[in-house]
């Protein structure tokens, strides 16, 4: 069943806790968790403004998402697409489920900053080598900000 967490899995690992996540969870209810994308590997930086939208529940896919999980992640993608315009002062936002390193479904949630060249426009524009980019200690702090505002977007 799609419910029991793998214990490779490293998403469903943040989502309980035994992963660090720069900035914690944005936003997180019963089905989806929120978080800004994290450093990787040997990244000292990463793209301010890049979040992630996943379920909770282990779902490989999204042909595999009930249907509250799917109006749970539409809905939230909208209202942090907006939080990214509001906070980073994005110009455009794009989303976007890719899937084929991670068997977890995550939607990528990320502004498109000004002045970014046509050419770093769509699934390359965290390439920019210009972008507003941060460390844990960025991350955090714009990552309170994002809950902050998706707080009170929510009412």
């Amino acid at each position: 069943m799609l419910n029991t967490f793998p214990p490779e899995c490293f998403v469903c690992r943040r989502h309980r806790g035994l992963e660090a996540v720069a900035g914690g969870a944005i936003f997180e209810n019963e089905l989806i968790y929120i978080s800004h994308a994290q450093l990787l590997g040997n990244e000292s930086t990463h793209y301010l403004g890049h979040l992630l939208v996943e379920p909770k529940r282990h779902v490989p896919d999204l042909a595999h998402l009930s249907m509250q999980e799917a109006r749970e992640i539409g809905a939230y993608t909208t209202l942090t697409a907006k939080a990214i315009q509001d906070i980073c002062r994005a110009e455009h936002v794009y989303s976007f489920v890719i899937g084929d390193h991670v068997p977890h479904v995550h939607v990528h949630v990320i502004g498109r900053y000004p002045g970014a060249p046509r050419e770093y426009w769509g699934p390359k524009v965290d390439e920019w080598p210009d972008a507003p980019r941060g460390g844990a200690r960025e991350i955090a702090e714009l990552a309170q900000e994002l809950k902050l505002c998706l707080l009170s977007s929510r009412g």
